[in-house]
């Protein structure tokens, strides 16, 4: 079953529309709830949610395979970065799964306007990019934590060691990928 066009523009609109109060409550929810890990800095986590929240929007238009590669790299640098904030595996995974959590509600009332198989597969094909994205960032996640123990021979490292210049790097080059592909968007 394969959405079809004006599905899946109805999908990025209203992703599009929402986009900031989907970065806004997205990173409250983060930091709030993990008082006990290390944090990024909150300008720097809102930097990579929202470059999570724009391959969505690109994930659900035009781009959609363009912008696959990258959305799968912009998860792994999350997982990544996950386990240098010193989370569990399985709050790598809650953290993505609260963005499925605000797209479902974000996207459900003009998605129940379309027809029902459309909508059906506009749905699907987000849960499948959503569920990629999972599997990147624990992929992510547990090759950072194993090159930390090779690099320290299995002395743990803390937060305050991750190359915070390194995730900027990452970051931006992320942001002129996708401002690329948007401008050569067809």
């Amino acid at each position: 079953m394969r959405p079809s066009r004006p599905a899946l523009d109805v999908v990025g609109r209203a992703i599009a529309a929402n986009r900031d109060r989907l970065i806004q409550r997205w990173t409250e929810w983060v930091l709030r709830r993990l008082t006990h890990a290390p944090k990024l800095h909150r300008p720097t986590l809102e930097r990579q949610i929202a470059l999570l929240v724009d391959f969505m929007i690109e994930l659900a238009g035009p781009l959609r395979r363009h912008v696959l590669e990258a959305w799968y790299g912009a998860c792994d640098l999350f997982g990544r970065t996950a386990a240098a904030r010193g989370l569990a595996a399985g709050e790598v995974v809650e953290e993505i799964q609260y963005l499925r959590e605000l797209l479902i509600r974000t996207v459900s009332e003009p998605i129940a306007t379309l027809p029902a198989r459309q909508a059906m597969a506009a749905v699907l094909r987000l849960n499948r990019a959503m569920d990629r994205g999972i599997s990147h960032a624990v992929v992510g996640y547990t090759d950072s934590l194993v090159e930390i123990l090779f690099e320290r021979q299995g002395v743990p490292v803390s937060a305050a060691t991750a190359d915070v210049d390194e995730l900027a790097t990452r970051l931006e080059q992320m942001e002129r990928d996708l401002a690329e592909l948007r401008l050569g968007a067809p």
